[in-house]
Formats: structure tokens, sequence, C-alpha cells
């Protein structure tokens, strides 16, 4: 079944000076329903701007983006998004933080905790309920903030390089993490990274993107099996070929 569609988008932004910006060109993209997919490529190819016109943060300026076959303008609680900034309100504790968008529906004050707090424990935290963001490490603070958007139980989880400001032994525990949760509720996922590695990891399938404007160059599908190996020579021979064909662009 396919979850997200995207028709001929293109994306122009204009400058204080009226100069016109093609940030994106011509995307087109489907998505299928627990699909794994990454979108790869270099620093301002548009990914981010992309992921935030599928969540309804930013209009299109050409195209069309759907939803289980509808039109998609505008943000709803069935397309959920992490940030690469953890985004947690400094003066709620985790478990309230997991608990907020629960809390803006109007669900009663024991049913929002008692969700938060499974949550909670499938993230490993369940000794952290009451602690605060500042007294939590950077792959603690990502793993509440991706509690929290899977608390909404949303249909769809968009993830904007949400692992990008984390040291390389945290990203890969995390990565981990992420495919252990996606395992257990099978959400579609789209997921921003500029890491080859991280993307041959992670996705069922991978978007690679080039800039200037961003476009799609090419879509590639993983088929090794779950969890991969960085060793084997099959991985190794995607990264490589990713990183010709990044070089390229």
């Amino acid at each position: 079944m396919e979850k997200i569609k995207i028709d001929h988008l293109e994306k122009i932004f204009h400058s204080q000076n009226e100069m016109k910006i093609n940030a994106l060109t011509d995307i087109n993209l489907s998505v299928k329903e627990n699909e794994f997919v990454c979108i790869l490529g270099p620093s301002g190819c548009g990914k981010s701007t992309l992921l935030r016109i599928i969540a309804g943060l930013e209009d299109a300026s050409f195209g069309k983006v759907f939803y289980n076959g509808q039109e998609h303008i505008k943000p709803c609680r069935d397309i959920g998004m992490v940030f690469q900034s953890y985004s947690l309100m400094p003066w709620l504790n985790v478990l309230d933080n997991i608990a907020l968008g629960l809390n803006f529906s109007g669900m009663a004050k024991p049913k929002r905790l008692s969700i938060a707090e499974e949550y909670l424990d499938m993230i490993g935290m369940s000794n952290f309920g009451k602690a605060f963001p500042h007294e939590l490490s950077g792959g603690m603070q990502q793993r509440v903030a991706i509690a929290r958007a899977l608390a909404n139980n949303p249909d769809v989880l968009l993830m904007d390089e949400p692992f990008g400001a984390l040291d390389a032994y945290t990203r890969i525990i995390m990565q981990k993490e992420l495919l252990r949760i996606w395992e257990q509720r099978k959400k579609t996922i789209l997921f921003v990274t500029h890491s080859v590695d991280e993307a041959v990891y992670l996705a069922d399938r991978i978007i690679l993107m080039s800039g200037s404007p961003g476009k799609i160059k090419k879509e590639i599908l993983v088929t090794m099996p779950r969890i991969r190996d960085r060793s084997n020579p099959e991985y190794g021979a995607l990264t490589a070929e990713l990183l010709v064909l990044l070089e390229e662009t």
C-alpha cells in the first residue's frame, strides 16, 4: 500500500533582493506502508526542505504531496517528525516531554502518562521519567524525542538527521535502537541523512539526491538482511558505489 506519494514537486525560495533560489525540482517519489526509506545527499540539496513539505510545515511551489491517496498540505497527527535538534521542553521532565503531544490533544492525564510510561520503557529509560533534559546525554535526549513522536502513534515518521549531532559510537547505538523500535511498531519511516554508512545500515531503499537544484539522482533497493554486518563485502560494495555517485553530484 502506498503511504506517501510526491508528484512533480518543486520548491523555489525568494530572497530579500528578489533572487529566486530553486531548492527542489521535479521530485517524484512513492513510499510504501512500513517501508524504511533513507533520503541521502550532500548538504544543501534540499533534503530537509523536502521533509518539511511532506510534514506540512513548508509549502511547495509546484506539485503535490499525497498521504493515503489524499492531497496533504498541512500538519497532522498521523505524520510525526523528529528533528536533528532534540526540541525537548527544558522545564518539563522526561515523562511530561513524551506526553506533550497527547496533552495538546486533550487526553486525560492518567491515560497520557500511562502511554508515556510505555514508550519510556520501550526506549530503555524507565528510571529517567523524572529527569530533566539537561540531566541527560545527547543520545538519551534523542531517545526521548523519538519516544515523544511515537507516543502520538503516527502512521508515518519523518526523521531529519536525528543522529547528526551524536558521536560515532552513540550514533551506532541509536541506529540499532531505532531499528529495534521500527521492528516492534512497523511505522513508515522517511529518514534524512548525509551519511552513506547510515543509509546503507538502515534503509530498505535509498533515495540519492543531487543539488543545485535538489533532484533525485537514483533510487537503490537495499536487499541485505538485517541486522547488517558492516564487514560484509556486499555492504562495502554498496557504500563504495554510493560514495562514487555522491562525488559525481
